[in-house]
């Protein structure tokens, strides 16, 4: 019997395969209850040029009066705008985006949107 994230992770390989033939940077996200992560990867997929996620101090001090902290739209919202400054600054513009496997809904596409907003495309 396949558990959910054996599950995730099968949905996640087919995109990793296109990402890689088309030889971009890749946006990935990771969610958990508590937090979501996002990094850029180099096309090789070797090195994390840029990343955010809600465990970093100035994300936690925006989040400070939110209630769940970490765990929702508003938070890969912030999240989301953060990394796409990041990569504006490291020179990057362009990304491809993985989704890891998580469905494009809720958190996910929160991100995905804000980050788009802040000026990354995806």
């Amino acid at each position: 019997m396949i558990d959910k994230k054996q599950s995730r992770l099968r949905r996640s390989r087919a995109t990793r395969e296109r990402i890689k033939l088309k030889g971009a940077h890749r946006l990935t996200v990771h969610r958990s209850n508590h937090h979501i992560y996002a990094a850029v990867i180099s096309e090789s997929g070797d090195k994390v040029l840029v990343s955010a996620s809600t465990l970093e101090q100035e994300v936690r001090n925006e989040l400070a009066g939110a209630k769940g902290r970490g765990g929702n739209v508003a938070a890969a919202k912030i999240v989301g705008a953060r990394l796409a400054r990041k990569a504006a600054a490291a020179g990057i513009e362009l990304v491809a985006f993985d989704r890891s496997g998580f469905h494009y809904h809720g958190r996910v596409k929160a991100l995905a949107d804000a980050a788009r907003e802040a000026g990354l495309k995806l």
